[in-house]
């Protein structure tokens, strides 16, 4: 199952992050090595939240790697969520449904 990790950062997120980022980004690499994390990043423009994508099937999994995270553990998280989420389309999509199935004929 696909999940989403949102974070909600602090104001000075990307001035903080520094000391921090090697050991972040080294952990999300062990999960992406183990397939558990597809993707990962900060939003830009402006830098307020950051979404991690992971795919599996407990979710303790992503209260493993929050609880882990320098990031969370140093304060540059304000705030966080997962959400289970319902992919569709695209090669990684948990749910695949085909144009041609879901369209509906009208006459």
């Amino acid at each position: 199952m696909h999940y989403l990790l949102i974070y909600e950062v602090v104001d000075d997120y990307v001035e903080r992050r520094q000391p921090y980022r090697q050991e972040h980004l080294r952990l999300a690499q062990e999960y992406a090595d183990r397939r558990e994390l597809e993707l990962g990043g900060a939003l830009a423009e402006p830098t307020d939240q950051a979404i991690l994508l992971f795919r599996v099937e407990d979710p303790k999994v992503i209260d493993e790697f929050i609880a882990k995270d320098p990031y969370v553990r140093h304060g540059l998280i304000r705030s966080w969520r997962v959400r289970r989420w319902t992919t569709v389309i695209g090669k990684t999509a948990q749910s695949p449904i085909s144009p041609s199935s879901s369209s509906s004929s009208s006459q």
